[in-house]
């Protein structure tokens, strides 16, 4: 776990990684930005082969970028402004643009991502002990299928008191929760190159095409797209390149 005195995006340019800070875990697919802001306490993981790309922003471009951890979808500008800034350095390791460039090229990708949605790609973490008992147990095996009545003998809650606290703490209902987290499994599932129909069961659907429907609706396209348009790699490297650029 680390924390930075200045906020940071980080772009998987291929693969997908978690970023973990105290608000809970961002899942960020190819092609999507995280934002997490200073002072955030937080971490990253790769899931595959993962081309992670990593830039700093100055107190003047961060405050105009929402004060929480954020996913945006990276446009066709905000990718290429990203991979520009992150690229390979001249023979002398000295940027390839000069300062004034890099903060064009800053501002234009701030400018990208005011912009962009936020994709629903965060997954809160609660704060209530009964709320951290059942995603526990949900992180252990996402394919668990029990109802919230279930889960709360478990625990010694009852529905009602559950169900309040997942609207009040997390903003969303226990079954809109468990999906977002199945969806943050299937996508390192697919990582790793397990197919739709295997990593359907593994996070609990009935059947692929409730899979489908629910990974379409989150990601915006079909687990089989996803999969096929990931950019590949060397096998087995994970390529992390930090910028830090004002």
């Amino acid at each position: 776990m680390q924390s930075h005195s200045r906020g940071h995006l980080v772009y998987a340019a291929g693969g997908v990684l978690t970023v973990h800070t105290e608000r809970g875990t961002s899942i960020v697919p190819a092609n999507r930005v995280a934002w997490t802001p200073a002072g955030f306490t937080h971490r990253h993981r790769a899931h595959g082969d993962t081309d992670m790309r990593i830039v700093f922003l100055a107190p003047s471009l961060a405050r105009l970028i929402p004060e929480h951890p954020a996913v945006f979808l990276a446009s066709n500008l905000a990718r290429e402004v990203l991979l520009a800034l992150t690229g390979p350095r001249d023979h002398d390791d000295a940027p390839a643009y000069s300062r004034s460039a890099r903060s064009r090229l800053l501002r234009v990708l701030v400018d990208e991502l005011r912009e962009a949605h936020e994709q629903p790609l965060h997954l809160p973490e609660p704060r209530d002990d009964r709320l951290q008992a059942i995603a526990r147990m949900l992180y252990e095996n996402p394919s668990d299928n029990a109802s919230l009545a279930e889960l709360g003998k478990t625990i010694g809650a009852s529905t009602r008191t559950l169900s309040r606290l997942f609207r009040n703490e997390l903003g969303m209902t226990f079954y809109e929760w468990r999906t977002q987290l199945r969806v943050h499994h299937a996508l390192v599932l697919l990582a790793d190159g397990h197919d739709t129909t295997r990593t359907a069961y593994a996070c609990g659907w009935a059947n692929p095409s409730s899979f489908i429907t629910a990974f379409t609706d989150i990601i915006g396209t079909t687990p089989g797209r996803y999969r096929t348009s990931r950019p590949t790699m060397i096998p087995g490297r994970l390529k992390s390149v930090i910028r830090d650029v004002e």
